[in-house]
């Protein structure tokens, strides 16, 4: 029977690698998307493992099964030594031929060493489960002896005195890539055809008692990677590559009679034809799959169904093959490279992911992101799971092709526990801002805590170590939004200094480096017009080394930088206090937070100063952050020879381009317009070029991108994608500016 909080079997043993388990405002006024509230608390629930990796052995090849009980973890795969935590590879090893025990509670291994060997060929440990009373281990792969015990790719373990039982043995055609337990019943699943000399096409069952071939048929076209048992008992969950099971045609999944292998349920067009199910894992009402596909359209993701009907719960369309899955205290934890998870809302396709969790009711992901990195092999990164308690702890183990773990060395292996929380957020950006007289602008960028998505700030005046004000707000790795907060006791003339905490509840980042401005004796004239003529986005680029451009709109559209471009340079384009920023032309940009929908109708402003002979985009719209868009239009972009072009993707490339050129050096006003009247750019204040003939762009959603993004296909198309030069007050409008408020700007830039 399963526990209904973890789904592991009671007592603790059986196949755990399927189990799963502010302060009152003192001076100011608060402008931030999340007011008040509780501080955070650490892990943002229903998260209960923290993302902070624990000391762990490490192997020098791939881990390829686990299972996991009593507080000890077994892993098995493609390996030879085993070394301590940190130690380089190569260094401090010992023997561990393609097995090894760990304790769960400390990571280091126990005295239970198996040598899993073959005559021929590479030996591996592709599957390892518990018998329900944990007494036994059983280990399938491509194997021929174990500790020089002749065996047939599968064998049984006796957990109390680490020998192969010879009592259970029965000779299985090729590789056993998955196992699953019962107390009577071992169910195999892999590349054989034939189990005891019958044929059993990828999946069959032999009796935990002397392993004799029971008549479970539930013959697969191709190959079979994952097998789990209902928790009732009655049937069995099968996964992989085939497209029939017994003649009946059901892609990559079935459900099976657990004691005739006849269909139960089957999934007909459910699942890609290119996709298969890596793994399988259920809890006490539902069961998951692992998926991985190849080719466009493919689905990747991880999808949760029902115990009681066998229909889908929800699916997840993330981009990047899913190998393992497990569930603790109801969310699925899961390892793949996940990059594009734009289609359920989440990040633009970006480099891997490699862990994720999700609840066992809803996709949307939540805040828990320790990562590995894809490693060697094929490779992926992480291959499996198992989960198990010990000394009042419950313990995640990953194993996989990894040799990275939170950027930190670590191969194959690696663990987290349900706390203590120990990792602090990142330290906010701050940016602040003094256009009206009488007050200071306290902006920040939301932090990163790779456990926690709920994070309390604290803000800090002038040295003083009790908090100003105090508030909360919700962040993740792609969408780290813009906070605000104005202080008003302040007075003209004199300068403040301001910093920053973010905290998880447990832990407290650093303060932010102390910033300072000087309280404004009069409106600057440039941004109030640019804010009265409706701008939904206006970065002015002040901010000192971090990765935030913070949005002097009032609608918190914040940016991130990229690269590292340079900061504060001097002079502005618009007279005051203000600094505009430069680019490299080669990796510096800047893109919006949020995504954005297309807008049918649009004026983008900036300017721009340079003498590069390499063009560039100077701003544009494009589906993806961290590299070139694939779809991108409604830009400017600087030809070779300087001359400004304006571009929109209506049916076709549709341009518009000036007949002077604007890389001399100087400070440039360029703003382009789209809408009903068509298209229309000007530089300094005068109409350049239009295009009266099209008012309609490319319709998918995007950000807004500055300094760089694709112009593969686009006139004259200039050496560089990225802009070389200086932008400042780069501002976005939902509306085509008219001439006069385009001459007004500019007017304006002296004042």
């Amino acid at each position: 029977m399963m526990n209904g909080s973890t789904g592991q079997r009671s007592g603790g043993r059986g196949r755990i690698r399927a189990a799963s388990a502010a302060l009152c405002l003192l001076a100011g006024a608060l402008t931030a998307t999340a007011v008040g509230g509780s501080p955070a608390a650490a892990l943002t629930p229903p998260v209960a493992i923290t993302a902070d990796d624990l000391s762990t052995w490490q192997t020098n090849g791939i881990v390829w099964s686990m299972a996991a009980g009593d507080g000890v973890v077994y892993a098995g795969g493609t390996f030879s030594t085993l070394r301590p935590p940190k130690a380089a590879a190569g260094t401090n090893e010992q023997p561990a031929v393609n097995f090894a025990a760990f304790d769960a509670a400390t990571g280091a291994p126990t005295d239970c060493s198996l040598s899993f060997t073959i005559s021929s060929g590479t030996a591996t440990v592709r599957s390892l489960a518990l018998s329900p009373d944990g007494e036994t281990l059983y280990a399938g792969g491509q194997f021929g002896a174990v500790n020089g015990v002749g065996v047939s790719n599968f064998a049984a373990i006796d957990t109390a005195t680490c020998t192969v039982r010879n009592n259970f043995k029965i000779a299985v055609s090729a590789t056993v890539r998955a196992l699953a337990v019962t107390s009577d019943t071992v169910y195999l699943a892999g590349d054989f055809t034939s189990v005891g000399g019958q044929t059993r096409s990828h999946f069959a069952a032999v009796s935990t008692a002397g392993a004799a071939l029971l008549p479970f048929t539930a013959n697969a076209d191709e190959v079979a990677r994952a097998i789990e048992v209902t928790p009732d008992g009655q049937n069995v969950l099968l996964g992989g590559d085939f497209f029939r099971i017994n003649g009946t045609t059901t892609h990559a999944l079935a459900v099976v009679n657990a004691t005739t292998g006849q269909l139960t349920k089957s999934y007909p067009g459910f699942i890609h034809n290119n996709s298969t199910v890596q793994d399988i894992t259920t809890d006490a009402t539902g069961f998951y799959t692992a998926n991985e596909g190849s080719g466009g359209g493919v689905f990747d993701g991880r999808i949760a169904l029902n115990l009681s009907d066998f229909q889908q719960r929800w699916r997840d369309t993330c981009l990047g093959a899913t190998q393992a899955v497990a569930v603790y205290s109801g969310v699925l934890y899961s390892g793949s490279h996940a990059h594009d998870c734009a289609s359920m809302g989440a990040f633009p396709d970006q480099p891997r992911k490699h862990l994720l969790a999700q609840s066992v009711d809803d996709p949307k992901l939540l805040p828990w992101f320790p990562d590995t990195n894809d490693g060697i092999g094929e490779p992926v990164g992480p291959r499996v799971m198992t989960q198990t308690g010990k000394d009042g702890r419950h313990y995640l183990w990953v194993g996989g092709e990894f040799t990275t773990v939170n950027s930190a060395p670590q191969q194959g292996l690696t663990r987290f526990a349900d706390g203590p929380d120990t990792g602090a957020p990142w330290v906010p950006n701050v940016s602040l801002s003094t256009l009206n007289p009488g007050k200071i602008e306290v902006n920040w960028q939301t932090s990163f805590d790779t456990d926690d998505g709920e994070l309390t700030y604290r803000i800090y005046k002038d040295g003083s170590n009790t908090p100003l004000h105090t508030t909360t707000g919700y962040s993740v790795f792609w969408n780290r939004p813009q906070l605000n907060w104005t202080d008003t006791d302040v007075v003209a003339g004199q300068t403040y200094s301001y910093r920053i905490t973010a905290s998880d509840g447990v832990n407290t980042s650093a303060k932010s480096p102390a910033q300072s401005a000087t309280v404004a004796t009069a409106t600057e004239a440039y941004a109030a017009r640019v804010k009265d003529d409706g701008a939904t986005l206006y970065w002015r680029y002040d901010e000192g080394t971090s990765t935030f451009a913070h949005d002097s709109s009032g609608n918190l559209n914040n940016g991130f930088l990229r690269n590292a471009p340079a900061y504060r340079q001097t002079p502005a384009a618009v007279a005051g206090p203000s600094t505009a920023i430069g680019f490299n032309g080669t990796d510096e940009y800047a893109y919006s937070n949020r995504l954005h929908p297309a807008p049918a109708r649009f004026s983008v402003e900036t300017w721009i100063k340079t003498t590069t002979t390499r063009g560039g985009k100077i701003i544009g719209f494009g589906n993806l952050t961290q590299q070139n868009s694939t779809r991108h239009d409604k830009h400017v972009y600087m030809r070779n020879d300087g001359r400004l072009t304006f571009g929109v993707y209506s049916g076709g490339t549709r341009t518009a381009t000036t007949t002077g050129a604007y890389n001399d050096g100087q400070w440039h006003h360029v703003v382009a317009t789209q809408g009903p009247g068509g298209m229309a750019l000007y530089v300094d204040g005068q109409l350049r070029a239009s295009n009266i003939l099209y008012s309609t762009n490319e319709s998918a959603p995007g950000y807004w991108r500055i300094g760089g993004d694709n112009l593969a296909s686009w006139p004259s198309r200039p050496t560089s994608n990225f802009f070389a030069g200086q932008i400042d007050e780069t501002a976005v409008y939902p509306t085509a500016l008219t001439a006069s408020q385009v001459s007004a700007h500019y007017a304006l830039r002296n004042s």
